[in-house]
């Protein structure tokens, strides 16, 4: 099992969409389209289901894009997780859910801002240059 976080981070908010995304088209896990706001559903050029569906297509792509590239991929996911918190604020309903997107966000773009290669060597030092009496036992004179 991975053992930083970075590579947790990346597994989580890389199968997490895909799996989400993937239930957009059969709705095992929930009813997605409770969650779409009537308000937005009102001014969407295609009915309810179908965006769902093309939600669905954009998570997966966008879980795909984290296990590939997760700085872009993270800044992706944090957009996407706050536009859908926006969007259950927007409806007064599931804040509960809304919280949570919002938190997950934060992770994503704590993702995004992580170096792209773990920095296990510790920066380089100069060489140490040793002094000829490092005591001061020596005479001036001598040095």
């Amino acid at each position: 099992m991975p053992s930083d976080a970075k590579t947790l981070l990346r597994i989580g908010y890389g199968l997490v969409p895909i799996v989400a995304g993937a239930d957009k088209f059969t709705n095992l896990l929930t009813d997605w389209n409770q969650y779409l706001s009537p308000e937005v559903e009102r001014r969407l050029p295609v009915d309810g289901r179908t965006f769902m569906r093309l939600v669905g297509l954009v998570e997966i792509a966008a879980g795909l894009l984290v296990l590939r590239r997760p700085r872009a991929g993270g800044a992706l996911v944090s957009g996407w997780l706050l536009a859908i918190a926006g969007n259950l604020l927007s409806m007064g309903k599931y804040l509960d859910i809304a919280a949570r997107d919002a938190l997950l966000a934060a992770g994503a773009a704590a993702l995004a801002m992580m170096p792209e290669r773990a920095e296990t060597e510790q920066a380089k030092m100069p060489p140490r240059r040793m002094r000829m009496d490092p005591v001061g036992t020596i005479p001036r004179s001598v040095h």
